[in-house]
């Protein structure tokens, strides 16, 4: 059974309490779990930089703030925990080896951040290494990676397919630009590089595409892999 890791932005599935997702997509993560092994690592989203700004306000230095970020992505991930019930590991992963030590359940296992100055992508791609995963996904607000932010520019080109190393030159170019907005950091690219495992960047505001992307290989987004490593569906 292949082992797959997801990448679940915090702006997606908690862009609040308020208004969160978490029950749209506990569905689909269980029919996905039934033909794969599936790590989740969950992002902080708009709790996680409200917790952050009024942090800062107070004068919190920025270890602190990223403390603060961290606490809030496994809050997120416990509660999607909640959501998913018998299909995930009753506790939240809070390292690598807890996340190789709780798969051997078989059951889902979910983890948040890490490290501080670390974000949840590069956690995510550092889980996919350790786990030895066959395929790692970026579920974020946009359809893949583009080649400028297409939110601010209406003619910035999706990007259907880069090399390790073509990924890593366009997130080398954009982090020199101030204000820059991708979406992977820097560390997550250079662990893709060096792992040879095939990422897939789609949108991941519609759970359902998740499941076409996994079982079915239909997706609309961006495939990072070597020559001849493009993911299979499960």
């Amino acid at each position: 059974m292949k082992k797959i890791v997801i990448s679940l932005g915090g702006s997606i599935l908690v862009p609040s309490l308020e208004s969160n997702n978490i029950a749209r997509y506990v569905s689909v993560l269980k029919k996905i779990s039934g033909i794969c092994r599936l790590f989740i690592v969950v992002g902080g989203g708009g709790e996680a930089r409200r917790y952050i700004g009024v942090a800062r306000g107070l004068g919190a230095g920025e270890a602190a703030a990223d403390e603060l970020g961290i606490m809030v992505t496994r809050l997120n991930a416990r509660l999607l925990i909640a959501g998913l019930g018998e299909a995930a590991y009753p506790r939240v992963a809070e390292n690598y080896t807890e996340a190789l030590e709780f798969a051997l359940s078989g059951k889902i296992v979910v983890m948040g951040g890490i490290t501080p100055a670390q974000t949840t992508d590069a956690v995510s791609a550092v889980l996919a290494e350790s786990v030895g995963a066959d395929l790692l996904i970026n579920a974020t607000s946009i359809d893949g990676i583009y080649s400028a932010d297409p939110k601010k520019d209406a003619s910035a080109v999706r990007h259907e397919r880069l090399t390790p190393r073509e990924l890593l030159e366009i997130l080398t170019a954009n982090r020199m630009n101030a204000g820059a907005n991708t979406v992977l950091d820097i560390v997550a690219g250079k662990v893709i590089e060096r792992s040879g495992i095939p990422l897939l960047v789609i949108d991941g505001r519609e759970p359902d595409n998740l499941y076409r992307a996994i079982a079915e290989g239909a997706f609309l987004g961006t495939i990072v892999s070597k020559e001849g490593a493009e993911p299979r569906p499960a």
